[in-house]
């Protein structure tokens, strides 16, 4: 129901004028939601991250709409499994698009997927992208919360290399744009830090046997592996790392191992390993550890542990809310003209949209068996330039 229809009513009209704007906001808020179409793995390699994801995301629609909501409207949320292959995600998608008729989506999945949504969206609806990713999308509409090669790898390998003495370089990844992508930016950042890349292999998803990845890597010479390896063949590869025996003497260094991932991986074959993120559940500042307390207190101790895939949907309502608030709509015309240095505040701190990308901290984490620590911390770091 909305405010015409409503003073078409005598008694309305009389409702309105005892309450004014009140309960008007309310009723109006809960009768046209802004429909939020959430777009997660929680089925194949990715699937390992869906359940922080759905969990981020409901303690996210919880506070915005304790808040207000966006634009005054309650959030109502819709969950996709976008775990499979492109295809299927777009039929996911379009279901709600079209049949659940959403305003706005929410994505945390591969970049395949990714790809395949900007040519279904075509700039018609607003399509916020959390995960890390490797960088250049400037599609209309679109806005992109997920670390680029330029935040995780631009500041740390030469971090690395005057740390750890990383030099030789081996880069294994699965064989799709965002592992291919980001190693094709690590390569320059190799060079500019005087090492040299000294392998280069790319894996299907489903690969579980790495005996001749890793005699590889040993006869290279290898000091440092960059790993871009997803879900369960990051897990299998790392344990497989250990068990052969370079964990004590070849760093390893993942842009996508968070809590989870090492988790499975297991304490006793983490030695030397590190990770680069712009979160992780155990950072010590305010906003990080209030977020982890509504976290545990919503769901409990036995909730799917916090990371940063999962944590970046919480980011992606955050920013989905102040694009918005800032637009006054939710059109994509309006949101486009009001996009550009939107900031807002999360668990990851202050972040500012800049040619549709966030400036961010940056952490550099080590595995301390099964729990990571901050090592160094990066200010402020600019995705670099993905919209020329």
């Amino acid at each position: 129901m909305n405010r015409r229809t409503l003073l078409k009513s005598s008694t309305a009209a009389a409702l309105l004028a005892m309450t004014l704007a009140g309960p008007v906001t309310s009723a109006f808020a809960a009768d046209d939601p802004v429909k939020v179409g959430i777009l997660i793995p929680q089925s194949g390699p990715g699937g390992l991250f869906g359940p922080s994801s759905k969990n981020s995301a409901e303690l996210a629609v919880e506070e915005i709409n304790a808040g207000g909501g966006i634009l005054g409207r309650m959030v109502e949320p819709f969950y996709a499994d976008v775990g499979g292959p492109p295809s299927d995600a777009i039929q996911a998608a379009l279901k709600l698009w079209k049949g659940e008729k959403v305003d706005a989506f929410i994505g945390m999945h591969d970049s395949a997927v990714r790809g395949a949504l900007d040519n279904l969206f075509k700039g018609q609806v607003p399509y916020i992208y959390t995960p890390v990713y490797e960088g250049g999308e400037c599609a209309d509409g679109v806005y992109v919360l997920g670390e680029t090669p330029a935040q995780q790898l631009e500041p740390v390998i030469p971090w690395m290399a005057e740390n750890k003495g990383a030099s030789k370089w081996y880069l294994i990844g699965n064989d799709y744009n965002w592992p291919r992508d980001t190693n094709a930016a690590a390569k320059t950042y190799i060079e500019a830090s005087g090492g040299t890349v000294v392998g280069e292999e790319y894996l299907p998803f489903t690969a579980d046997n790495f005996d001749s990845n890793l005699a590889k890597i040993k006869d290279s010479g290898a000091d440092a592996v960059l790993v871009t390896l997803v879900g369960g063949a990051s897990v299998g590869f790392n344990r497989a790392f250990a068990s052969f025996g370079l964990s004590d003497d070849v760093t390893r260094l993942g842009t996508l191992i968070e809590e989870n991932t090492l988790a499975g991986i297991g304490a006793e074959n983490s030695k030397n390993l590190f990770s680069s993120a712009g979160y992780f559940a155990n950072i010590d500042t305010e906003p990080a550890k209030k977020f982890a307390e509504a976290y545990k207190a919503k769901f409990g101790d036995d909730a799917p542990v916090l990371n940063s895939l999962g944590e970046s949907v919480y980011d992606g309502l955050l920013l989905l809310k102040a694009i918005a608030d800032k637009a006054g709509s939710l059109d994509v015309a309006a949101m486009e003209k009001a996009a550009e240095g939107v900031s807002y505040s999360g668990p990851r701190g202050e972040a500012t949209l800049e040619q549709r990308h966030t400036t961010k901290d940056i952490y550099l984490a080590e595995a301390n068996g099964a729990d990571f620590t901050v090592v160094e911390t990066f200010s402020n770091v600019g995705a670099g330039d993905n919209c020329q």
